[in-house]
């Protein structure tokens, strides 16, 4: 029997026209960016949101891509970020398993105090961090920014990894420690292959957390060396304070590796966080 064609009601054109209008207005800051970073600076000034420039700059990517230091901050903040979301990965499945499958007295409590992070503010332990870091001269260095990172982006992730636990039939588990398995087999080749939808979520959205993070990054950061895509931004508000539509270039660089990743992920997001809410 043929499902039947949905009619198209009142009430169902009124929530298409909801719907799309909150979608253009979300969209609309980045086309709006686009639109006037293609454009000259003289012409930003014209009347109306969107312009048509008389001729296309893609002068102004061009400035963007080699003064900001593009390719130098950006391969910072993959490493940054790429290491931190294998750490999450690691530290957040032996976490999960700990506290969720392993019996012992305090497991309860423990799992509590780690999810209890997801209410602290990551911007609320700057300075006590920064004050830590310089005694353990730590600052200026890859870890005083990997640190907060995958400290803050542990409680969501060992959130996500319990709750789709449970969807791992312990049984399987039971019939390894039979046939001799220790516990770090187990978790490695039986467990871990299962929590794939988990680590893919885990994975895209502690990196898209800390992509554009510059708070901690510019209080902990002096030089240029680990210096993240942000300050790109940064540099060029100084540099071109007048010629705004290369700034405006610098800044659609600058988001383009994020909004891509999320474009291109968006289903594993939206599935991830879906099955692990129905199964916590």
């Amino acid at each position: 029997m043929r499902a039947e064609k949905r009619k198209l009601t009142p009430g169902r054109v009124l929530l298409w026209a909801v719907l799309i209008a909150v979608a253009v207005i979300q969209i609309f800051p980045l086309i709006w960016l686009l639109n006037f970073s293609l454009a000259s600076s003289n012409e930003m000034f014209t009347s109306g949101l969107l312009i048509i420039p008389k001729k296309i700059q893609w002068g102004n990517y061009v400035k963007a891509f080699v003064d900001g230091h593009f390719l130098q901050y950006l391969k910072n903040s993959v490493l940054i970020n790429g290491l931190a979301v294998i750490f999450v990965i690691i530290i957040s499945i032996m976490a999960a398993y700990a506290c969720h499958r392993m019996k012992w007295k305090l497991s309860s409590m423990v799992k509590t105090i780690l999810l209890l992070g997801m209410m602290i503010p990551i911007h609320a332990t700057l300075l006590p961090n920064y004050k830590i870091y310089n005694m353990l001269k730590l600052t200026d260095t890859i870890w005083a920014l990997l640190i907060p990172y995958i400290a803050f982006s542990l409680p969501q992730a060992i959130f996500l990894m319990t709750s789709f636990l449970d969807s791992v039939p312990i049984e399987l588990e039971e019939a390894a420690v039979v046939d001799g398995c220790g516990i770090y087999r187990i978790l490695v080749q039986i467990v871990t292959p299962m929590l794939k939808p988990s680590i893919a979520t885990v994975s895209i959205m502690t990196f898209l957390n800390n992509w554009n993070e510059f708070m901690m990054a510019s209080t902990y950061l002096s030089s240029p060396k680990w210096k993240t895509l942000p300050f790109s931004v940064l540099e060029f508000t100084g540099q071109y304070s007048s010629n705004y539509a290369v700034q405006f270039a610098v800044m659609a660089l600058t988001a383009a590796p994020a909004v891509i990743v999320y474009i291109i992920l968006n289903k594993h997001i939206t599935k991830g966080v879906a099955m692990g809410a129905v199964k916590g």
